[in-house]
């Protein structure tokens, strides 16, 4: 027995895994928010709906989104007519779209972070993809293999219908993937194209036009893994733990079916509620170990889901006005996705500023959406910290909080914290 526990602790990294590097990638194509529900009805021919019509335009004004990224273009629905229908048969056009894109979204994003690792390819000892819009065997995990040119034998895990809280579990088994396997190097991918969900409007389904105009497409991509070489890998955070829980009373609550028309998601009116009214049990459950209760006290990257639920967590958690506005400004430039590794920055719209102030260090009580900054490590970490929605306080922690997500038909409640990373020099 003790010497299967020696190959056992031989098998084990020695310490906690650790992001690596991040990729992002979103398609060409931009949706403007302020023109989007004209264009909506327009191509999927529902001007007469009238009193819809304007019901949709005050849901795009409230949603907090200026822009989007959309595969979908008009031509490709005036090629696919049942696409722009709300209930017609649909799905092999659908999946002849997502089956080929989703793979080759994912492929932008871990190319850009592969590059970013600097390391060999061969390196890479497994890949989790996961994606809620694409469904296929060999599935996506097996092409994005192909496209990257990957070695045969690594070790693949894909995973769909996850939901908004997708990130939250693959970074959760990367982290479990990375501790217990020594020397394993884990790409993680997340992509999404709306394909599968877009549809017309129904006067019946309010629900769908939600969807319609919150969802956005994209990918993000990590690399994580345990023990870093310091002489040839730059460490960037430490994952210190990731959780979920299922809300009591929250059964069918949000919940997608996929048929013949595509993947259909329904959302009831007061999922805002019961995910405000249950956050804190979550937060406890997370952060009691690290000796914090004040919620004011530490930064909040919280996956959008719409501006009414970051109003309740706000208002229950009495958070202070600037806690969200990382997400908030997160979901104006991109939109709301289906899965939470947000590929919400690139280097250049990081560059250009956004809300909060001039930091050259990482500092409690502000959200890293900042002013270009003159020291080139700090700016860089925070283009970093941007692309995954991360950030930092003076205690040298981060928090990263998912307040929702979807899991047979229930909510879940998913809580990711990081900490910083142990490898930053005290004085940069």
């Amino acid at each position: 027995m003790a010497k299967v526990q020696e190959i056992r602790r031989s098998q084990r990294a020695e310490g906690p895994a650790a992001i690596l590097a991040i990729g992002t990638a979103t398609p060409a194509n931009v949706v403007y928010q302020a023109d989007y529900a004209d264009n909506y009805f327009r191509m999927t021919k529902s001007d007469h709906l009238t009193e819809l019509k304007e019901k949709f335009k005050r849901m795009c004004d409230k949603s907090m989104i200026r822009k989007r990224y959309m595969h979908l273009t008009e031509e490709m629905l005036r090629e696919n007519p049942n696409m722009c229908a709300y209930m017609e048969p649909s799905l092999d056009e659908r999946q002849e779209i997502v089956v080929v894109e989703v793979p080759k979204l994912g492929k932008e994003a871990a190319a850009k972070a592969i590059k970013e690792w600097g390391q060999p390819k061969s390196k890479i000892t497994h890949l989790i993809f996961c994606t809620t819009t694409s469904v296929d065997m060999p599935g996506a995990d097996y092409q994005i293999t192909k496209l990257l040119g990957l070695r045969p034998s690594v070790n693949r895990y894909m995973m769909y219908q996850q939901g908004c809280f997708a990130a939250g579990t693959v970074l959760r088994l990367a982290k479990d993937l990375a501790e217990n396997n020594r020397c394993a190097r884990v790409l993680v991918v997340c992509s999404e194209i709306t394909a599968l969900t877009f549809r017309g409007p129904s006067e019946s389904h309010l629900d769908n036009l939600v969807g319609q105009a919150l969802f956005a497409d994209g990918a993000g991509a990590v690399i994580v893994g345990a023990d870093p070489d310091l002489e040839t890998e730059r460490p960037l955070f430490e994952l210190v733990s990731a959780s979920q829980t299922i809300l009591p009373d929250s059964e069918g609550a949000i919940h997608g079916d996929l048929r013949e028309a595509g993947l259909i998601i329904h959302v009831l009116k007061d999922v805002p509620e019961l995910i405000s009214k249950n956050i804190e049990n979550s937060l406890v459950d997370a952060f009691a170990p690290l000796g914090i209760d004040d919620w004011n006290s530490i930064f909040w990257i919280a996956h959008p889901g719409g501006p009414a639920i970051l109003d309740q967590i706000e208002a229950k958690l009495g958070l202070e006005k600037e806690k969200m506005a990382a997400g908030a400004q997160r979901v104006r430039q991109h939109g709301q996705r289906l899965r939470s590794v947000h590929s919400g920055r690139n280097a250049a719209q990081v560059g250009g500023g956004g809300e909060g102030h001039h930091r050259r260090r990482l500092q409690l009580g502000r959200p890293l959406w900042l002013r270009p900054w003159t020291h080139r490590r700090d700016r860089r970490l925070a283009q970093q910290a941007n692309q995954l929605l991360i950030t930092t306080t003076d205690r040298r922690i981060l928090y990263v909080c998912f307040p929702y997500a979807l899991s047979n038909n229930n909510i879940d409640d998913v809580i990711c914290v990081l900490i910083t990373s142990q490898y930053w020099d005290k004085n940069d």
